[in-house]
Parts: C-alpha cells; structure tokens; sequence
C-alpha cells in the first residue's frame, strides 16, 4: 500500500459529474417535498444556514477532516468543478471554524456552488453579504490549522446522514438534503407528486373545503374518542 495513500491520508478519484438535466430539475424542488419522497428519515440535521437564502443544487465532494483542521478542504476546493459542494464532515466539531471569508472568495471565483459543513464557520458576514451557500454547525472567530490528516471523496456522515461523493445535495431555508445518483429519478418523481398534492390542498384550505374528519376517524382507531 503507498504509505501516502492510507485511511485516514488520503485522496480517491473524482465522482462521476451529475447530468445537466437532473440538477435542472432539482432547481425549483424544496427539501421537504424531497424529504417526504425519501420517507423523512434522510435529511441532514442540526446544520443552519449561515448565507442569505440563495438555494444549494449539486455534486458532493465529500471531506473527512482532522477537528479544527482544513488542509484537506483546500484540496477539495482545488480539485472541484464549478457547480460541485463541498461536503465536510468534521465530527459536528465547532471549536475551530474550518472555512471563513477567504475560502469563500475562492470558492466563488472556482465556481463552487457551496459548503455544507458538520463543523464551524467564521466570518459569517460574509457569506450573508455574498449570498453564497453555507450550512455548518455552528460559528466562531478561532481560525483553523493546516496539517492534515484528512481525506477526500469518502462515505462521510453529516448530521446523522451519510452522504457519498457523487450524491446530489440540495440545500434551502429547511436545511440539506443528499439524493443518491440511483434514486435521483424516483425521487424526483415522487417531490413532484407531493408539490401537486400540497398545491391541491392549499387550494382546498383557501376555500374552506379541506376534509377534516381524518382527525377523528384516526383518534377513534387509537380509543382517544368514541
């Protein structure tokens, strides 16, 4: 094994890219219909967004890092393509930011479309000024180191989900989501019929004709109510 390739150091090869088609269609689909269409067990939790509510729409490009260090991060950075996320998995740490206005600058002129970050930002003026995507953890004004260890383009886990370089991620005001390159048509058929659903009952509201007894035929079924 090349001693500077182990688990723990290392790099992998870049995912496949995703089709112009599906980010397209990902565009205008919020994460709760994308959610419900997974079974509401495969969303990202306990990140926030540090930006001002521009959407996040493209390819992970994962980072497992050391607590408090970036050097891996930098490396993602120069190896992505314009539209990739940087997806950094740091353990839900949040004593050290790990990316701060710099980075952000650099991402922006690489074309990368966002961070989505388990760990701490800094210089959260920034990002909210510039509008760029940023979800992470939590903030602070202590800086990073860069030594490594770290790796890149590996399974990592993000508040609570697993995601894989390649997945797509997409991001709102609800938080993040990863839809898997093998679910990216059904999932995407299945947040569309749940928009139509929601339209039809918000219309349904408006008018005062939404069904309600659903409430008790369930309470009756649970003994609640006779």
């Amino acid at each position: 094994m090349n001693e500077h390739n182990q688990a723990g150091f290392r790099v992998l090869p870049m995912p496949a890219p995703i089709p112009a088609d599906i980010l397209d269609a990902y565009a205008n689909i919020v994460t709760s219909h994308i959610s419900d269409s997974m079974q509401r067990i495969c969303g990202v939790q306990g990140l926030r967004p540090y930006h001002a509510g521009k959407r996040l729409v493209g390819r992970a490009i994962t980072v497992k890092v050391r607590p408090g260090d970036n050097m891996m991060i930098h490396k993602a950075m120069d190896m992505a393509a314009p539209g990739d996320v940087i997806v950094v998995d740091a353990s839900g740490d949040v004593t050290q930011a790990l990316i701060g206005e710099l980075m952000q600058i650099h991402a922006e002129v690489r074309g990368i479309a966002g961070f989505v970050i388990d760990g701490a930002v800094r210089d959260i003026g920034a990002f909210r000024a510039a509008d760029f995507p940023c979800y992470a953890r939590g903030n602070t004004h202590r800086g990073p180191f860069k030594e490594g260890p770290g790796e890149v383009n590996v399974p990592v886990s993000i508040g609570g989900l697993v995601i894989n370089a390649g997945d797509l991620i997409v991001g709102d005001e609800d938080g993040v989501v990863a839809v898997p390159p093998d679910q990216w048509t059904y999932v995407l058929g299945k947040a569309r019929e749940q928009a139509a659903r929601e339209e039809q009952r918000k219309t349904a509201i408006r008018a005062g004709k939404d069904k309600r007894d659903w409430i008790d035929e369930r309470l009756r079924k649970l003994g609640v109510i006779a």
